[in-house]
């Protein structure tokens, strides 16, 4: 398995590196283009999601969990 790849996103207008691993940069994609999103679109939604909690994870895990539980909705 590949290590963490870092790139740059948009989210509100701000620019930030997020480090994840190819496979989770490949479900991100494929995730924004089955919901017709731009992936900084999907990263900002994620992201509002991860502010929300009480105990706000970073962003690169916010993304992990959210693809887990994304996929396990899917396998349900």
């Amino acid at each position: 398995m590949q290590g963490p790849v870092k790139r740059s996103v948009t989210i509100a207008g701000h620019e930030t590196s997020i480090s994840l691993e190819p496979i989770f940069w490949t479900a991100l994609r494929d995730a924004a283009a089955e919901d017709g999103l731009p992936v900084n679109a999907l990263v900002a939604r994620i992201d509002a999601e991860r502010i929300a909690s009480d105990d706000p994870p970073n962003l690169g895990s916010a993304i992990r969990v959210w693809l887990y539980a994304r996929l396990s909705k899917t396998r349900a």
